[in-house]
């Protein structure tokens, strides 16, 4: 059974930092397509930051270019988005996703991150 299990998220002010990890079973982090995607109230989700298994490369939106960093622990299987300099508009749910070609994507239940200002 696939799972990815989100944890890290919380309220934070403007400025501050969070590690949000995504805890994965039943798929090898290192073998997939794997990321974050977020949704704010009355927005569409979005993708935040990736990893591409085709190529080796990580993906990130241009608004947290510079701001979030994406890693993983393939011990651990786990992946994790550093987030620095937080800002209000980085408010949203954020979800762990995982794309493997035969199954299709898979989706955490997603991590509520509010920013104050």
């Amino acid at each position: 059974e696939v799972q990815l299990v989100e944890s890290g998220g919380g309220l934070v002010q403007a400025g501050g930092s969070l590690r949000l990890s995504c805890a994965a079973s039943g798929f090898t982090v290192d073998d997939e397509d794997i990321g974050w995607f977020r949704q704010a109230p009355g927005k569409e989700r979005e993708g935040v930051s990736c990893f591409s298994r085709k190529d080796g490369t990580t993906y990130y939106a241009d608004s947290v270019k510079g701001r979030f960093t994406i890693s993983k622990d393939n011990a651990k299987n786990t992946v994790y988005l550093q987030m620095n300099s937080l800002r209000p508009e980085d408010t949203a749910v954020y979800y762990c996703s995982l794309r493997n070609s035969d199954a299709g994507r898979y989706w955490g239940q997603g991590t509520q991150v509010t920013v104050s200002s």
